[in-house]
């Protein structure tokens, strides 16, 4: 038995400093967003700042590909060993997370091809940032109820 939760202390730790790592990543993920939505003028944005869009873009798709596969398979884990009902939440809210990624990588792909100055570049930004701040909600109460509420167990 002691062994046993050794092993799910050991791995709660490990997954703590993954999501720990992962939101530092977020937080660069919404510094370069609020920097890219502020450059004027928009027309012809991407031509003009290609060096800040393409490290945006690189960014958001890192973060949003450890979310599916690295954080949410480590989460779910968790509440697996932890048996408390958690991935029944984690059923629910991936649908939402999933939803976005369509958005993240339609905008990735603008971008990247330099179609957004083609298209409405400030309508991308602003259907990207409500499609970020909704995975963003997801993600943080998936970490609330998949990771955070077990710290005291382990401790």
């Amino acid at each position: 038995m002691l062994n046993n939760i050794q092993v799910v202390r050991k791995h709660w730790h490990t997954v703590d400093e993954l999501v720990s790592r992962w939101l530092d990543e977020r937080q660069e993920l919404l510094v370069l967003f609020c920097s890219i939505s502020r450059v004027r003028p928009i027309h012809g944005a991407i031509d003009r700042h290609q060096t800040q869009f393409h490290r945006f873009c690189e960014v958001l798709v890192d973060y949003v590909s450890a979310g599916h596969f690295e954080i949410y398979e480590q989460l779910i884990q968790e509440a697996v060993e932890f048996q408390d009902g958690g991935t029944e939440l984690a059923r629910q809210l991936y649908p939402v997370i999933a939803s976005t990624t369509g958005v993240v990588l339609d905008f990735n792909d603008r971008c990247l091809e330099k179609k957004g100055d083609r298209q409405p570049l400030a309508r991308d930004l602003s259907q990207l940032g409500v499609a970020l701040e909704a995975r963003f909600e997801a993600e943080d109460r998936l970490i609330e109820a998949l990771h955070r509420i077990h710290a005291e167990a382990v401790a």
